[in-house]
């Protein structure tokens, strides 16, 4: 959300009370007035952010009209308008191309807006990457095996992680079990979010904020799709693997928003899906022929200890081996439905494989 307020006055400088102000979100057709008062002031709270049209007006006195506002998350810029004496059919017609001033908040941050969320690579498309956009940011980790999975561990101007806090369309947004955000929106769905990096205002609550805004249907229908794909089989093998990579992930989905009712009622809607397949080389050991038969000699040989000498002989056992008959029945019984199935283990027992996993979100 965002607001705008201003001062009212005449040619002379005085303050006009009692003027119509009127803001409309161009996009969406809504309409927000307020009346200025005595001091001629006035305030809009609670738009939407994105383009404005703001119409100034009362009577005995020429219409102002300023269009090119373009409000963003946690915004609230002044809009001081010197209003003429003159005909209510006359206008004046302003295009604010020009940085809006904010006068109310002393804060300090940076806004990363939709186009550069969209259009800066990022790894496994995490929004809350851009965080470190703003100068004082630094990711110093994201959660991987606790909590929720990518969320990230910020710290703003030197601060610790867990003073950081996250809004979500203006609502709370901070896991309070994890000390970070909870998961934000996917790219296409999200409009911007602002860093605010110091003087964060006590209704924040934190010394830094992360406020995010999704997007919004509007009365023109918008959609995307996407796929981005990662496959190992478009990919040399890395210098210092034996093997070329079999990742495939695959990362698809789509926006849609537009006008149930125009000027009315809107609705704005997305999905992805990732699903990543891959398979980890594993290492592990089985029981050979010689073995599962009480001959251990070779597995105890410094061949296959690597200098790490195994020796049976002496206590219950001599010379290497063990009668088979005092091998546990039910082990065996599990040992031989593994080695039916499994790789033929090498002289020591070693059994080189991979170990598939899959991920569905």
């Amino acid at each position: 959300m965002a607001q705008i307020h201003g001062t009212v006055q005449d040619a002379s400088g005085a303050a006009v009370a009692g003027v119509e102000v009127k803001a409309t979100q161009t996009e969406t057709n809504t309409v927000r007035i307020a009346t200025s008062g005595s001091d001629g002031g006035y305030v809009l709270t609670n738009l939407p952010i994105g383009p404005y049209q703001v119409e100034v007006s009362k009577p005995g006195f020429t219409k102002y009209v300023q269009s090119g506002i373009v409000l963003q998350v946690n915004s609230d810029p002044a809009i001081d308008v010197a209003l003429k004496v003159g005909a209510v059919t006359e206008q004046v017609n302003v295009e604010a191309n020009a940085t809006l001033v904010e006068t109310r908040n002393s804060g300090v941050g940076s806004v990363v807006e939709t186009e550069r969320i969209l259009e800066l690579p990022l790894n496994g498309r995490q929004p809350t990457d851009l965080i470190t956009l703003s100068g004082a940011a630094v990711a110093i980790a994201n959660q991987t095996g606790r909590g929720i999975v990518g969320a990230p561990e910020v710290s703003v101007a030197g601060g610790m992680t867990y003073g950081v806090g996250y809004l979500l369309d203006g609502a709370n947004h901070f896991n309070y079990v994890y000390a970070s955000t909870n998961m934000m929106p996917f790219p296409d769905s999200l409009q911007e979010f602002k860093v605010d990096i110091s003087g964060v205002t006590a209704q924040q609550g934190s010394y830094a904020m992360v406020s995010a805004v999704t997007k919004s249907g509007t009365n023109q229908f918008h959609g995307d799709a996407f796929e981005f794909v990662r496959n190992g089989d478009f990919n040399a093998r890395n210098s210092l693997a034996l093997v070329r990579d079999n990742l495939k992930r695959n990362q698809f989905g789509g926006v849609l928003g537009g006008p149930i009712k125009k000027d009315k009622i809107f609705f704005f809607g997305g999905y992805q899906g990732t699903t990543i397949r891959a398979s980890t080389p594993t290492v592990n050991f089985l029981p050979t022929t010689d073995m599962l038969n009480g001959n251990w000699t070779t597995y105890a040989s410094p061949a296959c200890n690597a200098g790490r000498q195994i020796n049976l002989t002496g206590g219950i056992f001599s010379n290497n081996t063990i009668n088979p008959a005092q091998f546990d029945p039910a082990a065996l019984k599990i040992v031989n439905k593994i080695l039916a199935t499994a790789p033929a283990p090498n002289q020591c027992g070693q059994v080189n494989f991979y170990t598939p996993s899959s991920e569905n979100d």
